[in-house]
């Protein structure tokens, strides 16, 4: 992973974190990598990685098993999208309407681009069958 230099080293772990959570790849009540090994990962120093880990569980978004690890909160998935949600519409939001109007992109567009990035990019749920 590549980190940018605008933003601290810990929240940009945390981000990757929470995407995986996001993704399904690390599941409700599910251990996540320990601090060593992410540290590892991300060659980084482990104090960095529990600086993260901390900034998760303030958010309840992990917790901590004494002497197991750190587990995936019940409603993980739940507290991260409402979170990015939030900054999504407090921050990123009005910096992008910013740009479609001076750039005068009409909402046409963008919904179309909208709906082409989401059937490139999603495919339809599937109903199983019992």
């Amino acid at each position: 992973m590549e980190f940018k230099e605008n933003e601290p080293i810990y929240l940009q772990i945390a981000a990757h974190v929470s995407d995986q959570i996001l993704l399904g790849k690390w599941a409700a009540e599910e251990k996540i990598p320990s601090v060593r090994d992410l540290a590892v990962t991300f060659q980084v120093n482990p104090n960095t990685v529990m600086r993260t880990y901390e900034q998760l569980q303030n958010q309840e978004v992990i917790y901590n098993k004494r002497g197991l690890g750190f587990f995936v909160m019940p409603d993980a998935v739940k507290k991260v999208k409402a979170q990015r949600k939030e900054r999504f519409l407090q921050q990123d939001l009005p910096a992008f309407f910013k740009n479609i109007s001076l750039l005068e992109i009409d909402l046409e567009e963008i919904q179309k681009r909208y709906e082409a990035y989401k059937s490139e990019n999603y495919e339809p749920e599937i109903e199983q069958k019992p």
